[in-house]
């Protein structure tokens, strides 16, 4: 199974809703977005061999990219989000095991 997948179905587990996967705007694709409680999450998936190498992947320009992206998608489905919005990275390392880092980056203001 492929590391999006892994990372929807350990989502889905967890009793969020997927919104979508591999959504792609003019700015970029973001892997998933999962909404539970009101509380929308855009979900970047890494797959390396350790977990530790996955949690490491994601660079600054990505995070920028998945910003822009998340702001279009936001403009374009207001009532998602109602209670937040963040940015969480699933990691996926080569045995299959996911784990999530919530809130793992932030807007700068």
């Amino acid at each position: 199974m492929d590391a999006e997948s892994l990372a929807c179905a350990a989502l889905a587990a967890e009793g969020w809703f997927i919104h979508g996967r591999r959504i792609r705007t003019p700015a970029g694709e973001i892997d998933a977005v999962a909404e539970r409680d009101g509380l929308l999450a855009f979900i970047e998936v890494k797959r390396r061999p350790s977990l530790a190498d996955a949690a490491a992947a994601l660079s600054q320009r990505q995070q920028t990219r998945l910003l822009a992206a998340a702001e279009i998608l936001l403009g374009a489905n207001p009532g998602w989000g109602a209670q937040g919005v963040r940015f969480d990275v699933l990691v996926v390392d080569d045995a299959g095991r996911v784990r999530r880092i919530a809130d793992a980056f932030r807007r700068e203001t």
